[in-house]
């Protein structure tokens, strides 16, 4: 075999296994390609972990939108392990962080429960993991959205609520500087004048108490209180008014009740309640202030037998600034605050406020707290089981004090 002939054989040889190696390399590829693929929706190490310890509802979702892993709070959103995401708008925030490689943020309503569950506002935070796999992080934001809301409006309504008073005494004021010269026009301008300055004082008081009651995160003055003081100082604060008004209040049941707490807050929430009924009552009428203790429980009740307030009102009363009437409520001086106020020293004290009305029969508020044990140098009262439904689901002739005596 000559010397061309060996050169023929040695490129061939040299061709075949050069096309051997490539065929090997471009399988070897293709094969990592296959298992790259394959393991890219493969949830990496310690994510299950992260988010089974969040609070927060949060999901792992590949390229379709299947949860892969999932939080215990992304339960009640529906977002379930192996079932694709159940909203379009989730969806839709998928598809954005996929093709921009950016992380988002949007503001959603998103139903938590089966209907009718009220849908949430959730803040939902993408962002891209790897290729394929995508983080989903929901925020419920509801209540704080809510008490963000209280306050816009807590500064909306307190700002228009003190407009009325200062605008009227500026104006007095302009009417007494023009009436100088006749006394009993400026003594008229000058009584107005005086009851418009004591409604601002009374309504930044009550602002001012309100704020307090909300901002505070422990009463100051917490001691073992007795219910009778309470009472005592409630009524007679509001004497005056009450014989003003022609309506006798009558007090009644348990004697010798204590709760822990403090005593001016309590006396200032059960006085509100004492104001409003004797406001809503008519003349010759009279308000009940009645004290129970129902196993470990006082209850307070204060009883009139006005108006009433319409049960669409009900559950809105409470509510800074809320009127049933508002008519009424500026006859009466009222200023939205008193029963705000009422539901919110009740509530720092551990208890609650409960409201019996019926339009035309009147009204009882029943305050309840958690009874203390009497001092050393007081004889405990002796508490009764309690035997029928509370005051605050019966009617007014039941709850109204029948042993009292005229305050």
């Amino acid at each position: 075999m000559d010397t061309t002939q060996l050169a023929l054989l040695a490129l061939l040889a040299g061709v075949v296994i050069g096309c051997s190696v490539s065929v090997v390399v471009v399988a070897s590829l293709r094969a990592r390609d296959r298992a790259r693929q394959q393991t890219s929706t493969d949830i990496p190490d310690g994510v299950r972990e992260v988010l089974h310890g969040m609070d927060d509802a949060a999901v792992v979702v590949d390229a379709s939108g299947t949860v892969l892993a999932a939080s215990a709070p992304a339960g009640p959103f529906s977002l379930i392990e192996g079932h694709v995401l159940p909203s379009d708008d989730l969806r839709t925030i998928l598809r954005h962080v996929r093709s921009t490689g950016l992380a988002a943020t949007e503001t959603l309503r998103l139903r938590r429960g089966a209907p009718p569950a009220e849908p949430r506002l959730v803040a939902v935070r993408a962002t891209r993991v790897s290729s394929r796999l995508t983080l989903l992080v929901l925020r419920d934001i509801t209540e704080r959205e809510r008490v963000e809301q209280m306050r816009r409006d807590f500064v909306a309504n307190t700002s228009h609520e003190l407009k009325t008073p200062v605008g009227a005494v500026s104006l007095l004021a302009e009417a007494v500087a023009s009436a100088a010269d006749d006394p009993d026009q400026v003594r008229i301008f000058a009584a107005r004048l005086s009851a418009e300055a004591s409604r601002l004082g009374q309504l930044t008081s009550r602002i001012m108490s309100l704020s307090r009651l909300q901002a505070a995160d422990e009463l100051t003055e917490s001691r073992i209180v007795a219910v009778d003081e309470i009472v005592a100082s409630a009524v007679d604060a509001h004497s005056i008014q009450s014989e003003s008004a022609s309506v006798a209040i009558v007090r009644g049941g348990t004697r010798g009740a204590f709760v822990r707490g403090d005593a001016q807050v309590l006396g200032e929430a059960i006085g509100n309640l004492i104001a409003n009924a004797i406001a809503y009552s008519p003349q010759g009428a009279s308000v009940g202030v009645g004290v129970k203790v129902i196993d470990d429980v006082v209850e307070i009740a204060v009883t009139d037998r006005g108006i009433g307030i319409a049960e669409g009102d009900q559950d809105r009363i409470f509510e800074r600034f809320y009127r049933a009437d508002p008519a009424r409520a500026r006859r009466t001086g009222g200023t939205g605050l008193g029963l705000s106020i009422v539901k919110h020293a009740v509530q720092r004290h551990g208890g609650e406020v409960k409201l019996w009305s019926r339009p035309g029969r009147g009204s009882t508020f029943t305050v309840r707290l958690p009874a203390a044990e009497a001092p050393d140098q007081v004889a405990p009262v002796k508490k009764r089981k309690k035997k029928r439904p509370g005051p605050a689901t019966t009617g007014p002739l039941e709850i109204f004090p029948q042993n009292g005596e005229t305050a």
